[in-house]
């Protein structure tokens, strides 16, 4: 909103605020925003959470570990979104599309996983929203996300699959691009979900990979470095620019709280709105496949639980110790710390190969 703001004040008084339509300026102050409000808020949500008894139940066949977290403040998710929203419609263009798309995206899968986090700790029903609700709900929220972005098309680049490492290959999809798109959303919803069962796990490889999408949103939303890199320019996705920095900002506030040993948990609010938010933007900025490679960690994660699941009803027999493939690591010996910063090596190491992509074609 600031946006119009500085065009107003440019236009009638002072041209030094057309500073303000700088995209990287205003991603700087996106991620200092939403930092700002995690770490003024966190704390007063955190007490709020406790004195309700909002807290974190506890499996009883997972890592003994676990079993002095019991209690801990959860629903945290909700301090993450709040902070992206404000941010966001701080300093972003309110006129850009894709601003709503995604941010609605992220609500909206915030709000599901609220309900479901809503209905097992504070109605104490253990079960949640059940998993036919759930799924049904996402996929409500991905189809829509889905048909506003195949609508609302204006140039051929954006409905185009592009592979990796390849400066000419690029699919065309047509109307695919709908189910396409609604499978990356509902896919990287769970995938971060699934990641999220150790303290940071999840908050910091999604910060990565947000930090990461900005960089591909800019460049893809300039024509003169798209061309120059070979990959698509898609005209006004350089604003989600804006909105990555605020998951950055939003994230790294909500580790301040959520580092080991951790004060409060994201809860499905928030995991499941991260996770759709990815999606979204990587949709936006046709990088699909880059999104499967960045993320690794939550792909791995959600294997190992697909491939658990199916060799316990085929064979009879447990693939890992526990899935997630976290656990498993635990359940062998490895303490909580050692798994968590080992993902987040991996991580590192898997965005940097995404990032490479922009320049090895």
């Amino acid at each position: 909103m600031l946006v119009l703001l500085a065009e107003w004040l440019t236009n009638n008084f002072y041209t030094g605020f057309n500073v303000f339509q700088y995209l990287t300026l205003r991603g700087i102050l996106g991620v200092l925003t939403a930092l700002s409000i995690s770490l003024i808020v966190g704390p007063a949500l955190i007490r709020r959470l406790s004195h309700h008894q909002i807290g974190q139940h506890i499996r009883e066949d997972g890592p003994k570990s676990h079993l002095a977290k019991a209690g801990t403040p959860t629903m945290g998710g909700a301090l993450i979104l709040v902070a992206i929203a404000v941010a966001t419609l701080l300093w972003a263009d309110p006129r850009n599309r894709y601003i709503w798309i995604v941010l609605g995206v992220t609500l909206a899968f915030g709000a599901i996983g609220w309900m479901d986090d809503y209905k097992k700790l504070i109605l104490r029903n253990s079960k949640g929203l059940s998993a036919r609700a759930k799924y049904s709900l996402q996929s409500c929220a991905g189809l829509t996300a889905a048909l506003l972005l195949y609508f609302t098309v204006q140039t051929p680049a954006e409905t185009q699959l592009i592979v990796p490492f390849f400066k000419s290959v690029a699919l065309n999809l047509g109307w695919l691009f709908i189910p396409l798109t609604y499978f990356v959303i509902v896919g990287s919803s769970n995938a971060v979900n699934l990641t999220d069962g150790l303290d940071g796990l999840a908050i910091v490889p999604t910060v990565m990979v947000s930090a990461a999408l900005a960089v591909f949103c800019y460049a893809s939303g300039n024509r003169i470095f798209a061309d120059y890199l070979g990959i698509p320019h898609v005209p006004g996705v350089g604003e989600l620019l804006v909105f990555c920095a605020a998951m950055v900002g939003a994230g790294l506030g909500f580790l301040w709280f959520n580092a080991y040993p951790a004060q409060v948990f994201m809860g499905d609010v928030g995991a499941l709105a991260l996770g759709a938010a990815l999606g979204a933007v990587a949709v936006a900025v046709r990088q699909e496949l880059v999104l499967f490679v960045m993320g690794g960690v939550f792909v791995m994660e959600t294997v190992s639980v697909i491939l658990q699941v199916a060799s316990f009803k085929l064979t009879g027999r447990r693939i890992f110790r526990m899935a997630p493939l976290h656990h498993h690591f635990e359940l062998k010996g490895w303490p909580e710390p050692k798994v968590i910063v080992r993902f987040w090596i991996i991580t590192i190491m898997l965005v940097l190969i995404g990032l490479a992509t922009l320049k090895i074609r």
